[in-house]
């Protein structure tokens, strides 16, 4: 499941936890700018390697999980997704085998 825009850290352990392996794009898509000479996301290469490791990784995802928050990559990952039939979500809790984070002691 990819999981897009903010707060994507905070979605990444319940997502997990259900039994998923969330993704975002740029925690692949940064290490292959860098390695590019790219430095950073306003790099001119990083139009060659961003959007494109978007699309990318959504040829390999089940669903999309859309968090609140403005994020044009992640309009355009709604979009590509819904064009290939993918689900999306938009609260953690509706993704599949969502489990409550039990009470630690």
């Amino acid at each position: 499941m990819r999981v897009v825009a903010m707060p994507y850290s905070q979605a990444a352990w319940p997502v997990f936890r259900s039994g998923h392996v969330p993704m975002i794009g740029e925690w692949v898509a940064l290490p292959v700018l860098r390695g590019a000479g790219g430095t950073g996301p306003a790099d001119p290469v990083a139009e060659q390697i961003m959007y494109p490791t978007a699309e990318r990784l959504l040829r390999h995802c089940d669903a999309v999980l859309r968090l609140p928050g403005e994020s044009t990559g992640a309009d355009q990952d709604v979009r590509i997704a819904t064009e290939r039939g993918l689900p999306v979500y938009h609260r953690v809790e509706d993704i599949p085998g969502y489990q409550e984070e039990l009470t630690r002691r």
